[in-house]
Parts: C-alpha cells; sequence; structure tokens
C-alpha cells in the first residue's frame, strides 16, 4: 500500500540522504568495502571516516549487512 509507513533502518534514509548529500548506495560502498568487519566496527568506519551520527551509522550498516545476508 501507498500509505504504508516505512520501518527499520530503512526510516532513516531519506534523513541520511538529505543530512550528508549522497545517495544511500554510496555508504552502503564504504560498508561493503570494509568487508569483513563486525556490526560497531562498520558503524565506527562511517561515523569516524565520514562524519555520519550513530543512530544514521548503525542504520545503514544494520540495512547493508541483512540485504546482503550476513545479519
Amino acid at each position: 500500500m501507498a500509505d504504508e509507513k516505512i520501518k527499520g533502518p530503512a526510516s532513516y534514509f531519506p534523513s541520511i540522504e538529505k543530512t550528508y548529500g549522497q545517495p544511500i548506495s554510496v555508504w552502503q560502498g564504504h560498508v561493503r568495502a570494509a568487508y569483513p568487519a563486525k556490526h560497531m566496527e562498520l558503524v565506527a568506519l562511517l561515523k569516524e571516516a565520514h562524519g555520519l551520527g550513530h543512530g544514521h551509522a548503525n542504520a545503514v550498516v544494520a540495512y547493508t549487512l541483512a540485504e546482503d545476508g550476513l545479519k
């Protein structure tokens, strides 16, 4: 349905794209380039190297790991 609200990590995506000026695919690329790494290591990478906030970085990592069948 068109009226269904997006839930989970993907609900952060519009804010992430607006705040950091890059599509989610760019952030997913950074995550995938750092494989194999643990969830929190990937979160730290996005925070420290790219300036994402903790919640945004965590959402990107969680979604990407799940999409790739690694979570």
